[in-house]
Parts: C-alpha cells; sequence; structure tokens
C-alpha cells in the first residue's frame, strides 16, 4: 500500500499537518491558497472568528470551483460547436474540390477541342496552298482554258468559305475556353477563403 504524504503548513497563523495522495508541492500549494484566500477575507471584516472566516474562505472558494466549472463546460460546448463548423468547412472543401476536378476536366476537353480544331484548320489551310498552287500552274500552262480556269476559281471560293466558317468555330471555342479560365480563377479564389476559414477554425481548436 502506497504511504500517503504528510506536510506541515501555516494557515492563517496556525500551523497544520496534511495528509494525503497529492505530491507535497501541490498540497503547499493549496494551502497557501487558502491561507491567501482567508487573509484576504479577513483583510474586509474587522472582528470574525477563526471558525466564521474559515466558512467564508470555503464559501468563495466554492464559488470560484462552480465558476471554473462553468467555464470549463463552456468551454466544451464551444469546442463541440467548432468542430462541427469544422466538419461543415471540410465538407465544402470536398465539394469545392470535387467542383474542381470537374472544372479542370471540362477545361481539358475544352482544349483538345481547340487542338482539334486549330489541326483541322491547319489541314484546310495546307488543301488550299495545294489547290493555289494547282491553280496558278494550270493558269500559267493552260491560259487558254478559261472555262477550266473559272470552274477552279469556284472551287477556291468554296474552300474560302469552308476556312471562313472553321475560322468562326475557333473563335467560339477560344471564348468557350476563356469562360473556362474565369471559373477556374473564381473557383481558386474560394479555395483559398474555405482554406483560410479552416485554418483559423483549426487555430481556435489548438
Amino acid at each position: 500500500m502506497e504511504q500517503k504524504v504528510r506536510v506541515s503548513v501555516k494557515i492563517f497563523g496556525q500551523d497544520y499537518v496534511l495528509s494525503g495522495d497529492s505530491d507535497r508541492e501541490r498540497m503547499i500549494k493549496v494551502a497557501g491558497y487558502v491561507d491567501a484566500k482567508m487573509q484576504e477575507i479577513s483583510q474586509g471584516l474587522t472582528s470574525c472568528p477563526l471558525s466564521s472566516l474559515a466558512v467564508l474562505a470555503a464559501v468563495n472558494i466554492a464559488d470560484e470551483y462552480f465558476k471554473t466549472r462553468e467555464e470549463i463546460e463552456e468551454t466544451r460546448r464551444e469546442n463541440q460547436r467548432l468542430v462541427k463548423d469544422t466538419q461543415h468547412y471540410v465538407q465544402l472543401w470536398d465539394e469545392a474540390k470535387n467542383s474542381f476536378i470537374q472544372y479542370k476536366e471540362d477545361a481539358h476537353a475544352s482544349v483538345e477541342q481547340y487542338q482539334e480544331a486549330q489541326n483541322l484548320l491547319a489541314e484546310r489551310d495546307r488543301r488550299i496552298k495545294e489547290l493555289t498552287e494547282a491553280h496558278n500552274e494550270l493558269q500559267a500552262k493552260y491560259g487558254s482554258v478559261i472555262n477550266k480556269n473559272e470552274d477552279l476559281m469556284e472551287r477556291v471560293k468554296a474552300q474560302e468559305e469552308s476556312k471562313e466558317f472553321a475560322s468562326t468555330e475557333l473563335r467560339e471555342l477560344t471564348e468557350k475556353c476563356k469562360e473556362m479560365e474565369n471559373s477556374f480563377f473564381d473557383l481558386q479564389m474560394e479555395n483559398i477563403q474555405l482554406k483560410g476559414e479552416l485554418d483559423r477554425c483549426k487555430k481556435l481548436m489548438d
């Protein structure tokens, strides 16, 4: 069986021997606190029996104890609220992250479409160049064949109209990419704000 700790203390001018399971320093600290409380109360009283003074000190200490318990309980409730808020922000963060991934996938798909349109436009430009070269060659060799030359010019005109149509499609895809980039930037700013709120919540919990 563990031997109890015994320590001699002085409370309000009287010597006492305390015995308990606490360590020596803690018992001396408790006795010093009781002595200080009794000294504090006695300064406001001209004459008061020691027993009454001890009761008043005990009442004051008990009042401090219950206030401390209430503060602890309030802190516990506040911590629970912060944990709940943190979980909410974590959920918002996850939703924002999933939205960001979706936006990223959509942007990637738009970039691929844009690249395909560029390749198509380059292929049509190459084709137009080939037709133009063929037209120039035929014009040099067969200047007398006017009807064939006019037909070839019509074909070149049709190709140019097709090129203009492709350019319109490219502009539309470019505008769509810009819209996706703006949405991506807005989402980044929202993520930064959410992260800041989450960090503040973590600091409050710490």
